[in-house]
């Protein structure tokens, strides 16, 4: 069994430790966390997840310009980012679409099949 290593970029405490126990429990990750995009882009280059779940909407720098800066960055632009957000709006999933991401998940998600989603999104 592969341990693989994912970062969870979001503002809110209990989002973010609840994101992590689901896939602490429900699948084979190893669970960093941070708590805004400037935290996120420090923890990525510094760590290189498997993957990033990123929330769009953060006070400072939201999750879009986190995802850019990402982009940017020779040491973390290949790695695999999935947008949480709770924006469902036509709208708002076209500007997501055209993003290079690798998954949009819509909160609230259902806790047990988030670990299946992450995997099937990554696949």
């Amino acid at each position: 069994m592969t341990i693989r290593r994912i970062l969870i970029i979001d503002d809110e405490d209990d989002i973010r430790e609840a994101t992590q126990v689901c896939l602490e429990v429900t699948g084979e990750w190893e669970v960093l966390t941070a708590s805004s995009g400037h935290e996120g882009l420090l923890k990525a280059t510094a760590e290189h997840p498997d993957a990033i779940l990123l929330d769009v909407m953060m006070p400072g720098m939201d999750g879009i310009s986190t995802f850019q800066e990402l982009q940017t960055n020779p040491a973390t632009q290949d790695i695999p980012v999935i947008l949480l957000t709770a924006k469902t709006q036509s709208a708002e999933q076209r500007q997501f679409t055209q993003l290079k991401v690798a998954a949009i998940i819509t909160k609230p998600y259902d806790p047990f099949s988030l670990s299946l989603q992450v995997t099937q999104a990554l696949s």
